[in-house]
């Protein structure tokens, strides 16, 4: 028993957890508290395809089904699944990627990000991460401590990097860049001239390159194919990060991957890093592996289907963006979001907020993602079918013309 005097102190949890953010989830508990009133939400939030009119390919299921069938599910080597490992070689080497020194399978990018940047990353140092950005980013610095280094994105060139904002960000103690390409939130696919110039910058001043790129397979317009920066890059440190999650659509299977590419000697002791810690956490899901190899070598058909209705509702969603008073979107070219800037007198959170509680319209504020200062923005996932984009962005043109007129 336990007296008044010794009574238990409040266990508080770590200062540096007050800097982890993550607007995507974090909004999602305001409209739960919509939902409970009996009030159906129109979600427009986050980024999962089988939320909507999407479905995993039967293929991938069966794979998986069969490995569970054939007691494939107990620990994985560390590293992972060999098949999945070798597929995961072989499609990036197909994509141009040379000079491969390590493949590893993880729970979903998430844990390859966790992973990377704990093993890079000493008291004192940072990363270079894009604004606006996956807030994934900036929740694992402020996890390991360290402090947020942010370039700009450049609305007014396509949301590509600003390169000469990218140069004035590296300090002594920076030791890699993170490129998301194609871009979440503004759908953003980098040129190849863009990465090059990236590459170069890396290349000047000894950073690692972390390449995140899970929607290179949802590319809407032809006329900007996707290029990976280590293909361009074969003497530079890169690690890539793909998955299931978006293009294979099985975002609750949790498999991801990294290819680490670029100078053995260089990447070695980073990687010796990595690779303990990986051995650290046992392994990441085991039976969903064996849909790696049918994903990247099997039936493509899916994605065809995909893309279509990607572009359809893309287009829908710009003409509808720049048609409407107080809102205009740069053309997003991959991926499936947009991210409208606002014309405003109180802050993108407010507007979402309200806009929520009003109009029952679920979408994500700029400022969760970071943003040039002085500006306002909402990022719209456009997954839904068009009837629900029609219904939710009339919601909206009526919310502002009657909350602004």
């Amino acid at each position: 028993m336990v007296s008044a005097a010794n009574k238990i102190q409040e266990v508080r949890a770590a200062t540096r957890l007050a800097q982890v953010r993550y607007a995507i989830r974090d909004l999602a508990v305001l409209a739960d508290e919509v939902a409970r009133q009996g009030k159906e939400i129109l979600p427009l939030n986050i980024g999962d395809p089988l939320q909507f009119d999407f479905r995993t390919p039967a293929h991938l299921i069966e794979a998986v089904a069969k490995a569970m069938r054939d007691g494939l599910d107990g620990y994985a080597p560390s590293l992972g699944v060999a098949e999945a490992v070798s597929a995961v070689r072989a499609e990036a080497e197909r994509k141009g990627i040379r000079n491969i020194q390590s493949v590893f399978m993880t729970a979903g990018v998430s844990e390859a990000v966790d992973v990377c940047l704990a093993a890079l990353l000493d008291p004192g140092e940072n990363v270079l991460t894009p604004c606006p950005e996956y807030p994934l980013y900036s929740a694992v610095l402020a996890k390991t401590g360290a402090p947020l280094n942010s370039y700009l994105l450049d609305e007014t060139n396509g949301w590509e990097p600003d390169l000469e904002h990218l140069s004035r960000r590296i300090f002594s103690g920076t030791r890699a860049l993170v490129v998301i390409n194609p871009n979440n939130p503004t759908g953003a696919v980098y040129s190849r001239r863009t990465l090059e110039a990236i590459a170069e910058i890396a290349r000047q001043n000894n950073l690692l390159i972390f390449a995140d790129e899970i929607y290179e397979k949802l590319i809407l317009d032809s006329d900007r194919p996707h290029t990976s920066i280590a293909a361009l890059a074969p003497d530079l440190p890169v690690v890539t990060f793909n998955g299931l999650s978006k293009a294979y659509l099985a975002p609750g299977w949790r498999v991801g991957w990294a290819v680490a590419s670029g100078p053995a000697e260089a990447l070695k002791p980073y990687l010796e890093g990595v690779h303990k810690l990986l051995r650290a956490r046992l392994c990441s899901n085991h039976p969903q592996q064996y849909a790696v190899r049918p994903a990247l070598e099997g039936p493509q058909d899916h994605l065809a289907e995909v893309r279509q209705k990607l572009r359809s509702r893309r287009d829908l969603t710009v003409q509808w963006c720049n048609a409407t008073p107080r809102i205009s979107c740069v053309k997003p070219l991959g991926a499936f979001y947009a991210f409208p800037r606002l014309e405003i007198p109180e802050s993108d959170e407010d507007f979402v907020r309200n806009l929520l509680l009003e109009r029952q319209v679920l979408v994500v504020h700029g400022s969760g993602f970071g943003q040039a200062p002085e500006t306002k923005h909402f990022r719209i996932v456009f997954l839904p079918d068009e009837p629900t984009l029609a219904r939710a962005y009339a919601g909206i043109a009526d919310f502002i013309q009657k909350r602004y007129h």
